[in-house]
């Protein structure tokens, strides 16, 4: 079963942190993941300045990793919730780094695509 080292990053502004609860989803070539509950017992998770880390294991191979889809679910009262970006680390050893830089408020889902450019101009240039 594969393993993903999933590290997230809150921002430092005032108020950037959340008791929400937070979701991932990976999304690959070959297929997608489950929704993983991003939480470790008896932590503080997503505090304002916090960059946390977090193994998921999927139970297929998902291909090469295209976008992840983060969830935030309310968890007491109304709170918002900074995310600067999040960086996955394959099984393979790869890096990949989804910016994100902004407020996610209320409940619901956002997708982040990794932050690589694609190259523009066809091959013969």
């Amino acid at each position: 079963m594969p393993s993903y080292t999933v590290t997230v990053a809150t921002g430092s502004q005032w108020f950037a942190g959340t008791d929400d609860y937070i979701y991932l989803s990976l999304v690959g070539s070959a297929g997608c993941s489950e929704k993983h509950l991003l939480d470790k017992p008896f932590y503080n998770d997503f505090e304002r300045g916090a960059v946390d880390s977090y193994d998921v294991t999927v139970d297929e191979e998902l291909g090469e990793i295209q976008l992840v889809r983060i969830e935030k679910r309310k968890y007491w009262l109304h709170d918002d919730w900074y995310l600067k970006y999040l960086t996955l680390k394959t099984p393979y050893g790869d890096y990949i780094e989804f910016p994100c830089y902004r407020w996610i408020t209320g409940e619901g889902e956002i997708v982040l695509r990794d932050g690589r450019v694609e190259p523009w101009l066809p091959t013969e240039y």
